[in-house]
Order: structure tokens, then C-alpha cells, then sequence
């Protein structure tokens, strides 16, 4: 029994130890919204099961030996494999670390039982070696298992839902001067939410959903926990991965405005096509009352051509289709301090110059939104350059960092073609040697290869020196690179983002400009 016990208490460190990793990847794929999670799985095969643990499947074939002296192969083992996933996420840098919700601490009390139910089973069978291979087995199989938890606990994460559901549907109901803006689109939606609320906020009380809570979950949290009767705007950021999801956000919170901000290829692999990309985008323009209002934008081919199902007004913006836009903008001057440009309002035949600390293209568009709408509700002149004024960079969105005596654009969470394509402009206007850091861009299905090698080819066109992340999924970007004819000495390969970063510290080039983009969730790490 003590060596049971022992072995046990070994046993029960390293599940922890484990749990804790398969959870933060089960979570930061959406707890296997539209199997992503399997997928994962299945994608990082050898990483997940041809390990050291491999071992544990093989012990029974020790059976012939002294049962304490099998108890103890088992201990060290244990110890060995405790001690090896120690070290490898001492090296890990966890970029989003596990989040204890209520629903996953649910899950992990579920994930438990299931092994709790092997230990019962060892504690009458203590002296057969099999008791120790199912342990073992289901601790190998460990990913598998909280996927298990996963579909146990759906019945119950239903019902909680409900109950959460009526709950914020009866708050909003009873908050009658509040009005709803939903935000959507493949890219853009933070940095625009943002901005939108910064701009408002000059004369309007206003509350935006916080962080990325821009599904139904995050959308209720914010409702039910933050949302106050003092508030006259929500803005409510809106995502989706799938076909109808925006139409579930719009029918929970009703909006009355919406902003459209770009649609691309993001998610490409889980929505299937591009048609289904801009149905899903415009489902949320296409479910506001004909009071509201839709802001779209007129550079956006996928936007002017498509054909909308109801009679909401739309205001369009713009900056090179100056024709559609009824508010565009130009002469656009880009300095480290950030960036001027002229709004025209074509309607009032006037032009405005507007000063932001903000970069790049992208976050002009999103600005010429905000002006839209908060021209639409009232805002003055003076209120509007006011509120672009006050405007603050969104962290990891084009964000300007002093790094020791160089220069970060920090777009680490911009992972799509045309904000990547973007701060390479952003990049290239600025004086002094340019660095790109980059892990490439993800989730774009079949056109994955193409444009990331595409990117690379951009890369070779603005940068002295580029440092990627990742042998295997920055190949594209080294076809892109070495198609343009770019000195292989002059691009690095490293496993992290970490590991760049220190390098460029140790080897410091004063006002060297380096773009850091795209830096992939914990669930892209090769190593």
C-alpha cells in the first residue's frame, strides 16, 4: 500500500501538471468550438504522442519483475517525465496563460472524476501491474480525456448558458435610453471598438465589451456583470469562425448601429468559402432597424458589391473610392508621432484635418467609422478632433515602443493578409534600418501557402533584416523571400518570438525600426 500511496502522489502531481496544459490549448481553441481543439490534436500528433511518455504503454511488459521493484520503475518514471515537462515549460513562453472561468473550473473538477474513477479502480486491484497501465494510459491519453470532460459537460454548460442568456436579455430590455453598436469584420474589430470609445466617450457615457469578449459568452459576461443604467452606448465587438454566429451576437444584444470594418480571408478554414466569410459579416448589418445605421467601407470590393437584404442607411467611408464615400480621407502624412490626414464630409461640402498618435492605413479606416457614427450622433466638430486626438494605440495593434535604442511596431496580434500587408507600409516610410519579426499568418485555409509566400515577398521589398518564427511555418514566407532574391544571411530562424527579441537586444542597431507581426498563439508553437 505505501508504494501504491507513493506512486499515487506522483501519479496525481504530474496529472496536474498536464491537465493544466491540455485545458489552456482546449481553451484557447474554444473548447472545441467547430472541432478545433481535435484538430489541433491532430495537427501536432508527434508532439502530443510521440513523447517520452511513451513509455507508460510499454511498463506491463516488466510484469516479471519484483512488484516493488516495478513500483519504483514506475516512481522514477514519473519523477522523469514531472521533470521533463517542468523544463520544457520553464523554455515555453505562455503568450495567453490558462484562465480559471467557472466553466473551467466545471470542466476540471469533471476531468477529475473521470481519473479519480481509475484511482478507485487501483485501490482494489492494488497489486495488479494492469491497474498501473489503464493509470497510465489515461494519463497519456490526456488531451483525449478533457475532450471527454468536454462532451460530458455539455448538458450542463447548456443550462448555464440559459440561464445567463435571460439574464442579459432581461437587463438590456430594462436599460430603455441605451443603444447598441456592434462591431464586425475579418480584421480591424478591436483596434475600431476602441477607437470608437474613445471618441464617444468625449461626450457620451459608454461601455465596450473588454478584451476579446466578442463571442455570446463574453458578450452575456459584459452585459450582466459591467453594463450599467448609466450607460447610453454598448459597443459590442462581434466574432465569429462560422456561418450564423453573427446573427446569434445580434439576436442576443439587438444592435442599432453597426460598423462593418473589412472582410478578408480570416478564418477562411472554418467558414469554407468566402462567400460564407461576407454573409457571416453582413449578418450583422443586415439584422439593424431601418433607424439605425451601417457604416461600410467604399475601398472594400466585397462590401460595394454586395447586394443588402434590408433598407437600413448606410454611410459609406473611404480613402481611395472617393466617389461612393460620403466621408473619405486624404493627404495622409505618417510620422513616428503618429499620423495626419483631411476628412472630407461631402454631404456638408467641408474638410477637417485630424491628428492621431495612431499608424497605419488600417486605423484611418477605422477612424473615418468612428467619425461616421459619432458625426451621425451628434458629436461637434470640435468633439470629433478632440476625440481622434485623445485616441490611444491598442496593444500589439501597430503600437510604437521605445526598444532600448531602437524602435517596436508592435502588431503582434495582426495575423491577416492586409494588416500584415499594411504595416510593411508603415514600416517602410520610416527612416532607418527595418527589422521584420514575423511567424507568419494562420487559419487561411487552402490560400495559406500562397499568402504568406506573397508576404515574403513584400518582406524582401521593405526589410534589411528578417527574423522568423518557426522553421516549418515560415517556409512559405523563405520561398517569398529567396523569389525575390533576398540574402539568405540576412534572414534568421529561431523557435520563439523570445529568442529574436534577445538577439536583436544583444545585437543593437540605434534607430533600427522593427516591425513585430503576427506573433501565433500558444497552439502554433512547433516547439
Amino acid at each position: 500500500m505505501v508504494y501504491y500511496i507513493t506512486c499515487f502522489l506522483f501519479y496525481s502531481f504530474y496529472f496536474v501538471l498536464k491537465t493544466n496544459k491540455s485545458l489552456q490549448m482546449l481553451q484557447q481553441n474554444r473548447y472545441n468550438r467547430g472541432n478545433k481543439y481535435l484538430k489541433w490534436i491532430k495537427q501536432n500528433f508527434k508532439k502530443n504522442f510521440i513523447t517520452i511518455e511513451i513509455f507508460f504503454l510499454v511498463l506491463p511488459c516488466f510484469f516479471f519483475l519484483n512488484t516493488m521493484f516495478l513500483f519504483l520503475l514506475y516512481n522514477v518514471f514519473y519523477c522523469i517525465c514531472t521533470l521533463n515537462l517542468l523544463l520544457k515549460q520553464k523554455k515555453e513562453t505562455t503568450k495567453i496563460p490558462l484562465n480559471f472561468t467557472g466553466r473551467l473550473k466545471r470542466l476540471y473538477t469533471t476531468t477529475t472524476i473521470l481519473y479519480i474513477v481509475g484511482i478507485v479502480v487501483g485501490v482494489f486491484y492494488k497489486d495488479s501491474i494492469w491497474t498501473y497501465f489503464l493509470l497510465s494510459t489515461l494519463l497519456y491519453f490526456n488531451n483525449v480525456m478533457v475532450v471527454l470532460a468536454n462532451l460530458l459537460n455539455t448538458p450542463i454548460e447548456k443550462g448555464i448558458n440559459h440561464y445567463f442568456r435571460k439574464k442579459c436579455e432581461k437587463k438590456l430590455k430594462s436599460f430603455t435610453s441605451l443603444d447598441v453598436i456592434g462591431i464586425t469584420g475579418s480584421y480591424g474589430k478591436t483596434s475600431s471598438k476602441n477607437i470608437l470609445k474613445d471618441l464617444l466617450s468625449v461626450k457620451y457615457n459608454v461601455f465596450a465589451t473588454p478584451k476579446n469578449y466578442n463571442t455570446p459568452t463574453g458578450l452575456m459576461i459584459t452585459v450582466n456583470e459591467y453594463l450599467d443604467k448609466f450607460n447610453d452606448y454598448f459597443i459590442a465587438e462581434m466574432g465569429a469562425c462560422k456561418t450564423k454566429e453573427i446573427q446569434e451576437l445580434c439576436d442576443l444584444v439587438h444592435p442599432k448601429y453597426g460598423i462593418l470594418t473589412k472582410i478578408g480571408v480570416a478564418h477562411l478554414e472554418t467558414f469554407g468559402s468566402q462567400e460564407n466569410i461576407t454573409k457571416t459579416k453582413f449578418e450583422l448589418i443586415e439584422s439593424l432597424p431601418k433607424e439605425g445605421i451601417g457604416i461600410l467601407n467604399a475601398d472594400d470590393p466585397l462590401q460595394v458589391n454586395y447586394k443588402l437584404k434590408n433598407k437600413v442607411k448606410i454611410l459609406w467611408i473611404g480613402i481611395e473610392n472617393k466617389v461612393q464615400a460620403s466621408i473619405y480621407a486624404d493627404h495622409i502624412k505618417l510620422s513616428k508621432e503618429g499620423t495626419t490626414f483631411d476628412c472630407h464630409f461631402k454631404e456638408e461640402n467641408k474638410v477637417l484635418t485630424f491628428t492621431t498618435k495612431l499608424l497605419g492605413k488600417a486605423n484611418i479606416y477605422n477612424i473615418l467609422a468612428a467619425i461616421a457614427l459619432g458625426k451621425f450622433l451628434n458629436l461637434s466638430d470640435e468633439e470629433l478632433l478632440l476625440g481622434v486626438k485623445k485616441v490611444e494605440p491598442v496593444e500589439h495593434r501597430l503600437q510604437l515602443k521605445r526598444y532600448f535604442d531602437m524602435y517596436l511596431i508592435d502588431d503582434a496580434y495582426n495575423a491577416n493578409p492586409d494588416g500584415c500587408q499594411m504595416a510593411l507600409d508603415v514600416l517602410n516610410l520610416m527612416k532607418g534600418k527595418k527589422i521584420v519579426v514575423t511567424s507568419g499568418m494562420i487559419e487561411l485555409g487552402d490560400k495559406s501557402h500562397d499568402l504568406n509566400k506573397a508576404l515574403g515577398e513584400k518582406m524582401a521589398e521593405v526589410a534589411d533584416k528578417v527574423l522568423l518564427i518557426g522553421e516549418k511555418q515560415t517556409k512559405p514566407i523563405q520561398e517569398g523571400l529567396k523569389e525575390k532574391g533576398f540574402n539568405e544571411k540576412n534572414y534568421i530562424i529561431f523557435n520563439t518570438i523570445q529568442e529574436a527579441l534577445e538577439y536583436l537586444k544583444q545585437n543593437q542597431e540605434k534607430d533600427a525600426y522593427i516591425l513585430l507581426q503576427s506573433d501565433l498563439p500558444d497552439t502554433f508553437n512547433e516547439s
